[in-house]
């Protein structure tokens, strides 16, 4: 009974090891990957923060009191 329950336990161990591995690498993979999109100049896909366009001016011109 005891080495059954030693091999769970080892599988256990080696699919988390595995599972994190790839986990990592994915995330290094996707890091490098941003960081050279920013060193070239490329803009990113996605606009963020505080963008005053003609539409946010309007509405501010007609929200006033």
């Amino acid at each position: 009974m005891k080495s059954t329950h030693n091999k769970l336990t080892r599988r256990g161990f080696l699919i988390a090891a595995t599972a994190g591995t790839a986990a990592t690498a994915a995330a290094i993979v996707a890091k490098q990957k941003h960081d050279a999109s920013m060193k070239s100049g490329e803009p990113s896909d996605s606009k963020q923060g505080y963008q005053l366009t003609e539409h946010v001016r309007n509405y501010y011109r007609t929200a006033k009191i």
